[in-house]
């Protein structure tokens, strides 16, 4: 099957399951005009990572934003911006994981014609590690530290956690 006509199915199939669940089609429904998410998490790009299926979470109840290596610029940041100061959201989460691509690319210095700035903003954040989970949490600690930076009058919680791919689990990280 075609790349296009598995998307095509996959969003019969989704459509189908709020048909076929009145909880599914109220929330919907309520949601069109307005959303209240609990939490805002910012996550890699990695097709393995996702949120919603992560905590459990059913339609708008998180406002994800997702970007190679959890790694935050102004494009995430305007996001953000929206997020914590037009929605309220109060609980900000940096979800770094295991096995990412753009910590062992950062790791190993490699280079991307659009990667490069990412590649740079991790590099700072692992400094010299060595141990890629290691690398991922300082990554995803670093990204935390950097928006409480840009938003001091932040009200709320702005935490880092680090998605341990092999087995499920979410670790959250000290400061």
């Amino acid at each position: 099957m075609r790349e296009k006509d598995r998307l095509i199915e996959g969003n019969k199939n989704y459509v189908a399951s709020i048909k076929n669940n009145e909880t599914k089609t109220k929330l919907a429904k309520d949601l069109i005009s307005h959303q209240s998410p609990y939490a805002l998490v910012i996550t890699c790009s990695d097709s393995r990572v996702i949120p919603e299926e992560i905590f459990s979470c059913s339609l708008g109840e998180l406002f994800v934003i997702r970007t190679a290596g959890n790694s935050v610029n102004e494009g995430e940041l305007a996001s953000i911006e929206y997020g914590i100061e037009h929605l309220n959201i109060k609980y900000v989460l940096v979800l770094g994981h295991t096995h990412c691509g753009a910590v062992h690319a950062a790791m190993h210095n490699e280079k991307g014609r659009f990667l490069d700035p990412v590649l740079d903003k991790i590099h700072a954040a692992i400094n010299c590690l060595e141990d890629e989970v290691e690398a991922s949490k300082a990554n995803a600690l670093f990204q935390a530290n950097y928006i409480k930076s840009l938003f001091p009058e932040f009200d709320g919680k702005i935490e880092s956690a680090l998605y341990d791919i092999e087995t499920n689990e979410v670790i959250f990280i000290e400061n």
